[in-house]
């Protein structure tokens, strides 16, 4: 029986917001992320659309204890949708893997009622500088859409569960891309 693995391509792929076994690089080809938000969140966050000119950098793991039910409880939000034959990966053992994504006409574009946190997209730009490089990180900028969208600066207090602080060059790098896309940066309400 394959092992079974995840791949993720946003928050996962910082591995300080997780302990998951074994997480290694990895790329799912005919997928894009897309910056999105459903009625179930009151915020924006990442999601994988089906695209068959790209292909996404980011993580697999092995799913805790070959069970499902806590990798669900946390992206309890999107599907798990099988995509084995579709991600590139270091592991020689036989692997069955899935991508968590919300099905399309279950989410929108996001706005100023369900904006896109800083504090989250820290979180993910983080990993994939990590991970990946300055390079991955722009990789990551380039494929993924919604940068149109305003983005609440919640830094100051974080509104993301599973935020992290950045390095000085880390916030940096962010700042700098975000001003590149031209993004709209919200001020956070005042308690």
């Amino acid at each position: 029986m394959p092992d079974p693995y995840f791949f993720g391509y946003g928050s996962l792929v910082n591995r300080t917001t997780h302990d998951f076994a074994g997480p290694r690089p990895a790329r799912l080809a005919g997928w894009r992320r897309a910056w999105r938000h459903t009625d179930l969140r009151p915020v924006a966050f990442l999601t994988a659309i089906p695209d068959a000119g790209s292909e996404i950098e980011g993580l697999i793991a092995h799913v805790p204890h070959d069970n499902w039910a806590e990798l669900d409880q946390r992206e309890w939000a999107y599907d798990r949708v099988p995509v084995t034959d579709r991600v590139t990966h270091p592991l020689r053992n036989p692997v069955e893997i899935a991508v968590y994504a919300v099905p399309e006409g279950r989410h929108a574009a996001p706005g100023e009622t369900y904006p896109i946190l800083l504090s989250y997209l820290d979180v993910v730009v983080q990993g994939y500088l990590r991970e990946f490089g300055r390079d991955g990180a722009d990789r990551f900028f380039a494929t993924t859409d919604g940068w149109d969208m305003p983005i609440l600066n919640d830094r100051a207090a974080p509104r993301y569960p599973r935020h992290r602080q950045l390095r000085p060059e880390e916030t940096a790098f962010v700042d700098d891309r975000l001003a590149r896309l031209g993004a709209q940066l919200l001020a956070a309400p005042q308690p």
